[in-house]
């Protein structure tokens, strides 16, 4: 049994009385346990929407998404969720923000403690536990994210492009940062992203997404070995592939 299923979700919008926007139309495939995949595409393709959904914070319109075969009827500590800024709560500490991640599981003191204690040693943030989000820099605020969104054990990590609004040189920096989180943990990882080096250094599997409605013009698997080298003759191919796949959705041709 698949980890998630997304199963011919479609995803409607109604501004205004017989206006409708169809953002996804009947959207189906598997991520299995233990798998990272990027879903891969142009800005409103649909993309943001369907991890949202994922996250439980909408529902589809029609089909529908489970975890370990139970459909998602909302948020749960199950699937931890990063957004594009992070959303640090300003006023709480490091610690405070991780241990916001264990606000809503009951679990005895002792052992909250300790998740927190491990997810921000795993975070490189001993040293900074008690410093607030503006006293980090881009990296840490990152760091301190995922690790809230991890000091629950969820299943599932979604992210929705982390590095969104980081520049060139400091973001293959995070990324390294980023991947050595998600390899510790050890988790099911679903990220979106519109950058095609990014969706190589990461994925295990890269979905890719034509112009709208969620038409899925790839599945393309990575095959390297981690950590991955951005300047291997591999690494260029599969950047060229998926470069490529994007090329020929913009056209509107149709590729699986």
């Amino acid at each position: 049994m698949a980890r998630l299923s997304i199963e011919h979700v479609s995803k409607v919008f109604s501004d205004r009385p017989g206006e409708v926007q169809v953002v996804l139309n009947d959207v189906s495939f598997d991520i299995e346990d233990g798998e990272f995949v990027c879903l891969l595409g142009p800005s409103g393709c649909g993309k943001t929407t369907l991890l949202t959904m994922m996250g439980g914070f909408q529902e589809p319109t029609e089909g529908q998404i489970c975890l370990d075969g139970e459909p998602i009827s909302g948020p749960s500590p199950e699937r931890g969720y990063v957004f594009q800024n992070y959303a640090l709560f300003p006023w709480m500490t490091v610690e405070k923000n991780v241990a916001y991640g264990l606000k809503f599981q009951d679990l005895p003191e002792a052992e909250k403690k300790a998740r927190v204690d491990a997810a921000i040693e795993m975070a490189h943030l001993t040293e900074h536990r008690k410093k607030f989000p503006i006293q980090l820099s881009g990296g840490m605020q990152q760091r301190c994210a995922v690790a809230r969104a991890l000091v629950g054990r969820p299943k599932v990590l979604l992210l929705d492009e982390p590095l969104g609004a980081v520049d060139f040189q400091m973001r293959e920096l995070m990324q390294n940062e980023l991947e050595r989180m998600v390899q510790e943990a050890g988790i099911t990882v679903v990220m979106v992203t519109h950058d095609v080096s990014e969706s190589v250094f990461f994925s295990d599997r890269v979905i890719v997404f034509g112009r709208k409605e969620g038409e899925i013009v790839g599945n393309v698997t990575i095959d390297l070995p981690r950590t991955r080298d951005r300047s291997s003759e591999e690494y260029e191919h599969y950047v060229s592939h998926l470069t490529n796949l994007l090329r020929d959705a913009f056209k509107g041709a149709s590729i699986k």
